[in-house]
């Protein structure tokens, strides 16, 4: 017996309404993004290898789906967009006014163990700007941030950011008489913190010669009022956004490339792990380009998986999206034929609505006109258009209030214009 070919673990299939929900939340992404003024761009799925090495090293190779290809080129799937920014953003920098404000929707692969909110290929949205080297620009991801959970349906009771600056601890080591060579080992220590055993944090510390105490502490001192992040806390709180933010040295992320401040977005339960995540990255343009281009960068990303997950168990959000859902229909019209042998006349006038730009939808076989209209109804369709007999005179009927008029097929096109651009609350537009 032939064995059944599933899915690759990791992997999914997006059928309509699966494809449905990922389009409410890439709709919003990029609505989010274009009123923050930041223009979308792409890259290619896949990039050689040495690109990624030479962002996180030889390490990264174990989490890639990579492969040599047929020019006997060692080539990788994308894990993620940061590097293909920074080596485009390198080559063409001086064609681009600073800041550079770029975002992009792209899917991207990981070869590792799958858990809740993390798969093997998954969608992402990456936010960056390149060109600005104050605070200003790490408060404007952080505020577009925001803005993108409230949007969804978030509040502050559900979602807060955790503030962090990775300079912060350079001058916890210099005052602890760490050698600052050896930040990059301390850092990765702090990043496990909450998940690593009291213990063996406690030990790795003492190597260096700190302590667990000491690190604790001074996480406590700048939650309670660093001067570091005064500006950047301004900025927010002069856009109402303070609620959200929380200073959290505890939070440094695990990536080497990081030289400043970073943040992540959590929910108020714990539940899930970090919905987006990032921070100031501003050596990478240069590493990627051998020193050809120096740009200061910051940026952020939040994945299709983990705020779906999000959604899902959130009240207010779920909500939403679901009301989103249920009014969303797949056509604006329904041409409704009631005389088969005005099948070329309605055929012709489904051309005629969809070259005026609305979605159309008709019976492609004979069908009873009741059975036409719950068809149209089920479509969720604004307005019909009934073609029957007496044509060139034809029935234009808003479906929202149930009522109809005859006009000529040369009216045809302004009253359906009229009934779809309406509030379907409004009242009844046909007389």
């Amino acid at each position: 017996m032939a064995q059944k070919i599933q899915t690759l673990p990791g992997f999914r299939d997006f059928y309509p309404e699966d494809c449905a929900v990922r389009n409410y939340v890439f709709d919003h992404w990029r609505a989010v993004a274009r009123r923050y003024g930041f223009h979308e761009y792409e890259g290619p799925i896949l990039e050689a290898t040495d690109l990624y090495r030479k962002k996180s090293g030889d390490e990264i190779v174990g989490q890639l789906f990579h492969f040599t290809d047929k020019g006997e080129r060692e080539v990788a799937m994308r894990p993620e967009l940061t590097p293909t920014l920074a080596r485009m953003a390198s080559s063409r920098q001086r064609d681009y006014k600073k800041p550079m404000k770029w975002f992009g929707i792209g899917r991207f692969f990981r070869y590792e163990k799958q858990q809740k909110g993390r798969l093997r290929e998954f969608y992402q949205l990456n936010c960056d700007i390149l060109g600005e080297a104050t605070m200003a620009a790490d408060a404007e991801l952080i505020a577009m941030a925001v803005d993108l959970m409230r949007g969804l349906g978030f509040s502050s009771d559900d979602f807060f950011i955790r503030l962090s600056d990775r300079n912060v601890w350079l001058g916890f080591l210099e005052a602890q008489g760490v050698d600052p060579a050896r930040a990059p080992e301390f850092l990765q220590i702090i990043d496990k913190l909450e998940r690593e055993k009291p213990e063996v944090t406690e030990q790795k510390l003492a190597d260096l010669g700190t302590t667990r105490a000491a690190v604790e502490a001074f996480i406590a001192e700048a939650a309670s009022g660093s001067p570091h992040f005064q500006p950047l806390l301004d900025d927010l709180a002069a856009r109402g956004m303070a609620d959200f933010i929380k200073v959290d040295l505890g939070i440094v992320r695990g990536l080497a490339y990081y030289t400043g401040v970073v943040f992540e977005i959590f929910d108020m339960g714990a539940k899930n792990r970090a919905v987006a995540g990032g921070g100031r990255y501003d050596n990478l343009c240069a590493l990627v380009s051998d020193g050809a281009a120096d740009l200061p960068a910051c940026g952020f990303a939040m994945g299709d998986v983990v705020i779906a997950d999000f959604i899902n168990e959130t009240a207010a959000p779920k909500k939403q999206l679901l009301e989103h859902l249920s009014t969303a229909g797949a056509a604006d019209v329904f041409v409704i034929v009631a005389d088969e042998e005005k099948r070329a006349d309605a055929l012709a006038t489904v051309q005629r609505l969809r070259q005026e730009g609305h979605r159309v939808e008709y019976p492609l076989t004979p069908a009873k006109m009741g059975k036409q209209f719950q068809v149209a109804e089920a479509m969720k369709a604004r307005a019909a258009v009934i073609i029957g007999a007496e044509y060139p005179a034809v029935k234009v009927k808003d479906l929202a209030h149930r009522v109809e008029c005859e006009v000529d097929a040369t009216a045809m096109l302004a009253k359906v214009r009229e009934i779809v651009a309406s509030d379907p609350g409004e009242g009844p537009l046909l007389a």
